[in-house]
């Protein structure tokens, strides 16, 4: 997992609500248990008008050229809603999101995406509507800043807009870090194996 400092990135708005884990990858790609191979299925029945992948929906935001290269998404409401499944984090990292932006997630998948490294920011409903209107029909990029928990791009005058987004410490130390929480609890093992040490044989 790599530390998560500052990134710049293209933004690809996604403008529908309550996106569940089964659109963002669907239930008959999850037969792995290792985590690559789910990006080219990522939202595949919108991306694709064939169930075997191989005719792009040209409607679907993903497919459009002027986003190509997207590493930011913009979503509404309930973003990854559904069933706990850790492959939809999965297949957006792969897919190459490094950030996801919403006024609200599923409390699981929020956690699914900060064990993998993957950003995701909540921000107000005003505030994801600006999004919206600066990146439909032109290219967005925002620049996030993870130490000041800062989000900013320059809008269509010339002046930088700054919205400000909350991350619980822990989760912080673990983006800045690069550690997920099986990394975090490996760094204790000392004081673990000291614990253990003074237990009685019988526990």
């Amino acid at each position: 997992m790599e530390k998560f400092t500052t990134h710049t990135g293209l933004v690809v708005p996604l403008d529908i609500a309550n996106v569940d884990t089964d659109q963002i990858i669907p239930k008959q790609f999850l037969q792995k248990t290792e985590r690559v191979g789910f990006g080219i299925h990522l939202f595949h029945d919108s991306r694709y008008l064939d169930h075997s992948g191989k005719e792009p929906n040209p409607e679907f935001v993903l497919n459009k050229p002027e986003y190509k290269g997207t590493s930011i998404l913009l979503a509404r409401e309930n973003f990854g809603c559904g069933s706990s499944r850790e492959h939809a984090p999965w297949a957006l990292e792969e897919f190459g999101f490094k950030i996801v932006i919403a006024p609200s997630f599923a409390d699981i998948f929020y956690g699914n995406c900060i064990n993998i490294g993957l950003l995701p920011i909540k921000l107000s409903e005003d505030e994801i509507d600006q999004l919206f209107a600066q990146a439909q029909g032109a290219k967005l990029n925002l620049t996030v800043d993870l130490a000041n928990n800062n989000v900013s791009f320059i809008n269509e005058s010339g002046a930088k807009v700054s919205f400000s987004f909350e991350l619980g410490k822990f989760h912080k130390y673990c983006l800045e870090e690069g550690v997920d929480s099986v990394g975090w609890t490996l760094n204790k093992l000392e004081t673990i194996e000291a614990f253990e040490s003074k237990m009685p044989s019988w526990q």
